[in-house]
């Protein structure tokens, strides 16, 4: 019988367990204390048990992990970079940043990505399998504990779409914001999706009060199917429908990501097309110089084409703003490091 992943459960469910298993209540208190906000990597290291009892819990249950394969740290900024092993041995990657209101992660929700947008370096590896929620929250406690600082902020935005791994997802947010673990509440999380129409109704609906970001990287059809296959099946129209209902629903602001892309779709016909599209919805819009992926042939936007782009933006009552790079001499952006790890290049 396989053992239960006991980082991906909530307290109640542990509590369930425990007394199951003919243990007094109290006891739920102090294993969950130990998983969700210490994040101990095995059942030793719960050093107010007793060895009998700790020996009775590696038999049912099992701690996912973390570790870290590669860490490298910007000497531009101190953005931190891991590539983290897991337990079967698939690799992820995470980012640390800091900000002058604390620290953020970037975390992934896949081990790959099906989506296969052109710029990005995650989809060239393929797809292997979603992440369970304990291996969402190993990400943030491992850099937690390496770093030595409290994370206050995350961000889904790494390796993987985040709709894809819905009920993954919504479990990791379940647990990631409880008072029991890390209580980093809604409102300091952000979700990054391509455009998973049917989960960003469903999304809305819940009100979390987390903050979408949607990478949306073409105000039109015809240049969005041509660098997000995802396109084919939601267009920017239904995208951009749903989103109009998030904001209404929930009330909160929608970040829409835009790669900026030199010559592909950062004219001015693209800027002010876009701000028609996004008219009358509670958005911000965050340009991205595209990153320097082998293969894609891109070449990100010119500082005075981002200027004018940004510009042109304001002007018709769309906010925007150049996002700042991090860790650009680390390659930050998630996928380029696993993708070097798995053609057996220098890390």
């Amino acid at each position: 019988m396989s053992k239960i992943d006991i980082r991906s459960l909530l307290f109640e469910e542990l509590q369930n367990e425990l007394i199951s298993r003919g243990l007094p209540k109290f006891r739920a208190q102090q294993v969950y204390r130990w998983v969700q906000q210490r994040g101990v990597t095995s059942f030793e290291e719960m050093t107010d048990l007793s060895k009998e009892l700790r020996e009775k819990l590696a038999e049912d249950f099992e701690l996912r992990n973390t570790e870290i394969a590669v860490k490298r740290v910007s000497k531009l900024d101190g953005t931190v970079k891991y590539l983290f092993r897991l337990t079967d041995g698939e690799t992820i990657e995470s980012v640390i940043m800091k900000y002058k209101h604390g620290y953020s992660i970037c975390i992934s929700t896949q081990v790959g990505c099906k989506m296969g947008c052109t710029f990005c370096a995650t989809g060239k590896s393929g797809f292997a399998r979603d992440l369970l929620p304990s291996e969402m929250l190993s990400e943030i406690q491992t850099a937690q504990r390496d770093i030595g600082e409290r994370i206050s902020n995350v961000v889904l935005m790494g390796m993987g779409e985040p709709l894809d791994n819905y009920r993954n997802v919504l479990r990791f947010l379940e647990l990631v914001s409880s008072e029991n673990g890390l209580n980093i509440g809604m409102r300091h999380i952000s979700l990054s999706t391509c455009g998973l129409v049917d989960k960003i109704y469903d999304l809305a609906d819940r009100k979390l009060q987390l903050t979408l970001s949607v990478s949306l990287h073409a105000p039109n059809d015809m240049i969005r199917s041509r660098t997000m296959p995802v396109n084919k099946k939601w267009n920017v129209e239904e995208l951009l429908k749903s989103c109009r209902y998030y904001s209404t629903v929930t009330g909160r602001r929608i970040s829409f990501e835009y790669a900026m892309i030199s010559g592909v779709n950062d004219s001015d016909a693209c800027a002010f097309e876009l701000a028609s599209r996004l008219h009358g919805i509670i958005a911000h819009v965050n340009l991205i110089p595209v990153n320097d992926v082998t293969g894609t042939g891109y070449r990100k936007s010119g500082e005075e084409r981002l200027r004018k782009f940004t510009a042109i933006l304001e002007r018709k009552g769309i906010t925007a703003t150049v996002r700042r790079t991090l860790g650009s001499d680390i390659e930050a952006s998630c996928g380029q490091l696993r993708r070097r790890n798995e053609q057996g290049g220098t890390l």
